[in-house]
């Protein structure tokens, strides 16, 4: 039977339990994607509550990306330094730690006005990108291909009408891997965009099952993520179904975000097929140190109300923290 404690690996990943914090929006860099002093404190303070792995949050791999301000970027050498000492900030709590490759925008254009110059421009930054975060010694990297920012607008065919939308993520991935072969390399997709004309579950599992020879592990997630008024054991794991299904036919660990809230309905999850871990954003806004306080027995369920305030206060902080509210 497993449980949200147990110790395990996966591929380069020595986990001291099933969960990971999923990438969580921060929102502290400047325009050139340096990184506020805070940063390294908020990082600390995950790497010290107990989480398995820690994915960090958004990060650029294009200079000239301006698809919203606060962006952390890891787009030229300059910024290595910076990534090193935040992967040494995690790794001091002998937590291992990767960080989102993303881009939100590419040169203002569509999808659809892209050039074959263009996607191989995309693919080589997503490539350096990769080098830089060897460099800087993270111990994988995920490809962000979920939530509406630029891969997942490509492999969307609300966005992309090319027959073989999945090939810019596997040719990223692929090189990635030739270049890298000990660097874990995961995928961050949706199971569905929840939009009209958009990517489904059965378009979802066709690329997911596509790009798994060349990954380590697929995170599921969707449109519409941050689902208010989850209540334990009522609402919670609300991408489930489609990561029950592919874990079925992929022969990598799958990992799960969305609406985890109680120890019982985790353990549940992990034992109804073949999920492997569990990624948790919102809780981990709330309570830091929400996996140590259950390993210590405190065992009531994560204290985030899903009210969605953490996204309309400075750095994305819960507001009850904030407020003092314990």
């Amino acid at each position: 039977m497993k449980t949200i404690f147990d110790k395990t690996e996966i591929k380069n990943l020595k986990l001291k339990n099933r969960l990971f914090r999923s990438a969580t929006w921060e929102a502290l860099a400047d325009e050139n994607g340096h990184f506020d002093e805070e940063i390294y404190n908020i990082y600390d303070e995950l790497a010290a509550g107990g989480v398995g792995c820690i994915i960090s949050g958004f990060t650029s791999v294009s200079d000239g990306d301006q698809y919203f301000g606060g962006m952390a970027r890891l787009s030229n050498d300059g910024l290595i330094p910076e990534h090193k000492r935040l992967v040494d900030t995690v790794h001091k709590h002998g937590v291992p730690i990767i960080v989102q490759l993303a881009l939100g925008e590419y040169q203002n254009k569509e999808i659809d006005e892209l050039t074959e110059n263009d996607t191989h421009t995309i693919r080589e930054m997503f490539i350096s990108a990769a080098d830089r975060a060897v460099l800087a010694g993270y111990d994988g990297v995920q490809i962000h291909a979920a939530h509406g920012f630029f891969l997942s607008r490509y492999i969307s065919p609300a966005y992309n009408r090319r027959a073989d939308p999945e090939q810019l993520i596997i040719d990223i991935a692929k090189a990635v891997r030739e270049h890298h072969n000990d660097l874990h390399i995961t995928m961050k997709i949706n199971s569905d965009d929840f939009m009209y004309g958009g990517l489904d579950e059965n378009g979802s599992m066709r690329i997911c099952l596509a790009c798994v020879p060349f990954l380590d592990s697929i995170e599921v997630s969707g449109n519409g993520t941050s689902v208010a008024g989850i209540k334990a054991g009522v609402n919670e794991a609300y991408f489930k179904r489609f990561a029950l299904a592919l874990a079925e036919k992929a022969d990598i660990p799958v990992i799960l975000v969305g609406g985890h809230r109680s120890i019982e309905n985790m353990n549940r999850v992990l034992n109804e097929g073949g999920i492997e871990c569990l990624s948790l954003s919102r809780p981990l806004i709330r309570e830091p140190d929400l996996i140590n306080r259950w390993q210590r027995g405190e065992c009531s369920p994560a204290k985030c109300v899903s009210c969605n305030m953490c996204y309309r206060t400075p750095a994305h902080k819960c507001i009850f923290r904030l407020r003092g509210i314990e």
